[in-house]
């Protein structure tokens, strides 16, 4: 497996469509990027080490030395790509939110699964070793019976009323604001670690309502997505939910935490400690009770073994890298990786439960 750095659309706008071409399942190649505007996606494989690139997404497609394409564009044209992809046979990795609405995710699943190509969502926060091993904690039944789980992601970079307008904040082009780009991933988190909802009440908020324009400060755009998402939830086990998130919150870089409490247990993570997760088990002796932390960074946690020496920690980039492995290992070996379309479709079911009941004030049931 050769080594690369994933760039997500978190951190670029110019670098529209990655695609991986493997020689053999063993030795994947970065074989072209594809970006509207040419001087931006030359440089851009040149940097990152593509062999190639091309100004049009859907001649990346009509390659055949193309065999996975990872979709990082504005949500508005996930599905178009994803499933022009899929109906070429490439195998597709797709951006979260999945789509712009519940009927366009569920295209894009019935395309691949058509199609019988490996598909994947990139929600990379469940590929930290200690996300990874809460997971372990819970199938194991070391927390007991789920009671809650509390997630809150919480940013603060539009605070600024006059920071400008983006793609995040038109509706056109991404479907939700805040809701769909953050607490999607605290919908993920819940449903890998937790299962799945089936009710949820909530409130969409939109607190500033026009930005200027980037370079033009004097002309202004309606912004019409939310700034913040809050809502309750019921999981099938009857687990609760309580979920936030919000790009208004004051000192919060990247806020993304959850708490999870059981009848024998509890267990709590936070991205800016992604190393960390604390551990509280009720059967300690008295005198000894409270939540202890584990640096997972040993041989025993998941992923962790595959880097350093215990104690030697590791950073946002290796969410990604954990990610693609899977997604690697699932094409040489033909069975699909987690999380997928199919959990790419149940999280755009809450999202849209979610804004139906900020919308009607009231409580919203989810099919699986």
């Amino acid at each position: 497996m050769v080594g690369y750095s994933f760039m997500g659309k978190a951190h670029t706008q110019a670098y529209r469509d990655v695609s991986y071409y493997f020689d053999t399942p063993a030795t994947p190649v970065l074989k072209a990027i594809a970006g509207r505007n040419e001087d931006k996606v030359k440089d851009a494989a040149e940097k990152l080490g593509f062999e190639s690139y091309e100004t049009d997404w859907r001649k990346l497609i009509e390659r055949d030395d193309i065999d996975v394409v990872d979709i990082v564009t504005p949500n508005l044209s996930h599905a178009e790509i994803a499933i022009a992809a899929a109906k070429a046979g490439k195998h597709v990795i797709c951006e979260k939110p999945l789509a712009m609405s519940v009927n366009e995710a569920q295209a894009m699943l019935k395309a691949v699964e058509e199609a019988g190509v490996i598909h994947m969502i990139s929600h990379n926060y469940r590929f930290a070793p200690a996300v990874q091993y809460a997971k372990q904690l819970i199938a194991e039944g070391k927390l007991g019976k789920i009671h809650h789980f509390r997630g809150v992601y919480l940013q603060d970079w539009l605070l600024d009323p006059k920071a400008p307008i983006a793609w995040r904040m038109k509706k056109e082009m991404s479907g939700y604001g805040t809701h769909g780009d953050i607490a999607a991933h605290s919908i993920d988190l819940a449903r890998f670690l937790v299962g799945e909802i089936n009710e949820v009440a909530g409130l969409l908020k939109t607190f500033v309502h026009e930005r200027p324009l980037e370079g033009s400060p004097d002309k202004m755009e309606t912004v019409d997505v939310d700034d913040a998402s809050a809502f309750i939830a019921q999981f099938d086990n009857g687990a609760m939910g309580v979920f936030e998130a919000s790009r208004f919150a004051g000192g919060n870089r990247n806020g993304n935490r959850f708490e999870i409490n059981g009848e024998k247990g509890s267990i709590k993570w936070d991205l800016e400690n992604l190393n960390n997760l604390h551990v509280y088990f009720d059967d300690d002796a008295p005198g000894q009770q409270g939540f202890r932390l584990i640096n997972c960074t040993e041989a025993e946690h998941p992923y962790a073994g595959a880097y350093w020496p215990s104690g030697h920690i590791l950073g946002y980039e290796h969410t990604f890298i954990n990610l693609i492995h899977d997604l690697i290992e699932s094409v040489a070996n033909g069975k699909n990786p987690t999380p997928n379309f199919k959990d790419g479709v149940q999280n755009q079911k809450v999202l849209e439960a979610v804004a139906e009941a900020s919308e009607k004030k009231s409580w919203v049931s989810i099919e699986s």
